[in-house]
C-alpha cells in the first residue's frame, strides 16, 4: 500500500471520530483515488452515509466493496440492508441471499430477508426467514414477532399459535401484542399477568 493512501485514510478516521463528516469524506475520497482498490476508505464512506440514513448512496458504495471483496458475507449483509431501508426489496432479498451463500450461519441476514419479502407481500417466504432466523437465535423476540405477523398474512393460524406459545414462555409482553395483533384473543391465557 501506499503511504500517501494511508495517511488519508488516517485522516479520515480522525475527522470521523471527531464528528466531521464532511473532513472525513474528503479524506476517504482522497485515498480512494490514490488506491482504488483498497476497500477500507470505501467501507467508511459506505458507513458514513447509511447513518446519514442516504440509503441509495450508502448502496452503491456498498456495491463497489462487494464489487472488490466478493466472499465478504458482512458487507453483503450490508448491501441488502441499505437496499431493505430503501425500499428495493428484490435487491435486498438478492444481497441476503448471496450473504448466506458466503456465511449461512448470518441469522440477521435470514431476518433481513424475511422483512423484504414482507414488503412484497411474499408472506409465506418470510415466514421461512424468520422462522430460520428464530432457529438461529432462539431467543429473538422481534424475530418471533415477525415470524407470527408473517404467518398471520399467509393464513396458517395453527403455526401463529404455535409461535405466540413460543415467545409467551420468554417474552410474555411481545407475545401479547402478537396476540392482540394477529387476532389471537383466545390465547390469552397463556399469558401471564404482568405487575405493570
Amino acid at each position: 500500500m501506499k503511504l500517501e493512501y494511508w495517511r488519508h485514510y488516517a485522516q479520515g478516521r480522525v475527522w470521523r471520530a471527531l464528528g466531521r463528516p464532511d473532513a472525513a469524506c474528503s479524506a476517504f475520497c482522497a485515498a480512494m483515488a490514490i488506491d482504488p482498490l483498497h476497500t477500507g476508505a470505501v467501507r467508511h464512506l459506505a458507513a458514513m452515509a447509511a447513518e446519514r440514513e442516504q440509503w441509495e448512496v450508502a448502496a452503491a458504495w456498498f456495491a463497489r466493496v462487494v464489487d472488490l471483496a466478493p466472499d465478504d458475507a458482512d458487507t453483503w449483509f450490508n448491501l441488502g440492508f441499505v437496499h431493505e431501508r430503501a425500499g428495493n426489496a428484490p435487491a435486498a432479498i438478492s444481497a441476503f441471499t448471496a450473504a448466506l451463500k458466503h456465511k449461512p450461519s448470518l441469522d440477521r441476514a435470514r431476518y433481513g430477508m424475511g422483512l423484504a419479502h414482507a414488503r412484497l407481500g411474499q408472506h409465506r417466504a418470510a415466514a421461512a426467514a424468520f422462522g430460520d432466523c428464530v432457529d438461529m437465535q432462539p431467543l429473538h423476540g422481534e424475530a418471533y414477532y415477525q415470524w407470527g405477523m408473517a404467518l398471520h398474512y399467509a393464513d396458517c393460524p395453527q403455526d401463529v399459535r404455535r409461535v405466540i406459545e413460543r415467545l409467551a414462555q420468554f417474552e410474555p409482553q411481545r407475545a401479547r401484542q402478537l396476540l392482540l395483533d394477529t387476532q389471537h384473543t383466545d390465547l390469552l391465557h397463556l399469558i401471564p399477568e404482568l405487575p405493570i
